[in-house]
């Protein structure tokens, strides 16, 4: 009898498809659900911290404090134990304060990821007036937690995300073999209703079926992109590949190192002739990004972003801490296609890069991704009774016959 390869191929897709759901499955739910309301973080912390983050009646306010004024408010209020190590400005949004962040590493040893960080605050201040509107500890933050267990189950990140990434890869494989079992044998008005709608009509097996198997193909494509920038932030490998991809060389990208004259005294307003050299380069920026070393050999860095409410299509400016002068710039447009795709990874997998419609996308693509283990664990459960059953059935007919045979 010959043996029929295109089965033995379809069993081993089956095999794969359905162990490795079971295995990967409730991490997977996880990843979802979190992603589902990381997604709108933004939008949910505008209305939940409202207060913190945006500023009353800003009309009556005609220009900023200076850089250093507003930073030694927020140090003032974070303490001398708690640098502020980044900030985060608004000069063309009267409305937004600012914000001025202590971040300090913990046990990188640790097993949490909260024991891996000492300090990890923001004060947020009124840019005309110096006052403080608020603060926020991101160690116990809702949406900085739901963040931490998206990425690494809260666990530290060198372990959790090995997991996490793991749980992904396996999910990219469950769709590629998803969509392989889906792809109908003959493409008759049957077939395409049972492949494209969800029979709402039939019984309750039928329905989770369908939610499993058609929604599973509606989605597949964007859930598959997704899965990918997951793991493009989880394996450097995997980034690698990303690189060499988008970039069509396998050389690396040349990252240039700047570092300021420790020959010269530091002045004390140094960040300030930076940061207003960087307005006027880039008068129309959304956001301008101050990182801020004790290092008097590190040069100032500010990176000065174009568009509102994501990272990509930023550039970045160095400044000589002794002089103010600009020691060099690392451009957005002048970067190869692999730095800038990996520059646009974390908007893709949040949807930002589509804007809110994006978002919405992203939150709909993850809310299915979340269910698919659950409906695919049902499918499972009711074949298993299924086959019990059935066993079960054939061994009382046999019992049956053996029976009638010695009567």
């Amino acid at each position: 009898m010959p043996i029929n390869k295109k089965s033995k191929v379809n069993n081993v897709i089956t095999w794969l498809h359905l162990w490795l759901g079971l295995v990967s499955g409730i991490i997977v739910c996880l990843l979802g659900i979190t992603g589902c309301i990381y997604a709108f973080e933004k939008e949910l912390s505008s209305v939940f911290y409202k207060k913190i983050i945006y500023i009353d009646n800003p009309s009556g306010y005609t220009q900023t404090l200076a850089f250093s004024v507003i930073k030694n408010n927020a140090q003032q209020y974070l303490g001398k134990d708690k640098p502020v190590s980044f900030a985060t400005t608004f000069p063309n949004d009267p409305h937004h304060a600012w914000e001025f962040m202590c971040y300090q590493q913990g046990d990188n040893k640790a097993l949490w990821m909260s024991q891996t960080i000492k300090t990890y605050e923001s004060v947020f201040v009124n840019p005309y007036t110096g006052k403080i509107t608020g603060h926020l500890d991101y160690k116990h933050e809702f949406f900085a937690l739901v963040k931490g267990l998206h990425i690494s189950l809260l666990l530290n990140t060198k372990y959790g995300e090995i997991i996490t990434g793991t749980a992904t890869l396996l999910f990219v494989i469950i769709l590629i073999t998803g969509f392989v079992m889906w792809y109908p044998k003959k493409w008759n008005k049957k077939n395409i209703d049972n492949s494209f709608k969800i029979n709402w009509k039939a019984k309750w097996k039928r329905i989770n079926y369908d939610l499993h198997n058609v929604l599973g193909f509606y989605v597949c494509i964007i859930a598959f992109i997704i899965a990918c920038t997951g793991l493009t932030m989880a394996f450097n490998w995997f980034r690698a590949i990303v690189y060499v991809a988008a970039s069509a060389s396998i050389t690396a990208p040349d990252f240039k190192t700047y570092k300021s004259d420790t020959t010269k005294p530091y002045p004390t307003n140094a960040y300030d002739i930076s940061f207003e050299e960087v307005k006027k380069i880039y008068p129309k920026a959304q956001r301008i990004g101050v990182s801020i070393s004790s290092k008097n050999s590190d040069a100032i860095s500010m990176t000065a972003y174009h568009l509102k409410d994501v990272y990509y299509n930023d550039d970045k400016l160095y400044f000589d801490k002794a002089s103010g002068k600009k020691l060099g710039a690392v451009l957005y447009d002048r970067e190869n296609n692999g730095v800038k795709f990996l520059t646009m990874n974390y908007d893709i997998h949040i949807g930002a890069i589509g804007g809110i419609i994006g978002k919405i996308i992203a939150f709909l693509i993850s809310l299915v991704c979340a269910s698919l283990p659950i409906t695919g664990f049902i499918i499972w459960l009711n074949k298993k009774k299924k086959l019990k059953k059935k066993n079960t059935n054939k061994f009382y007919r046999i019992n049956n016959s053996n029976t009638s045979s010695i009567a």
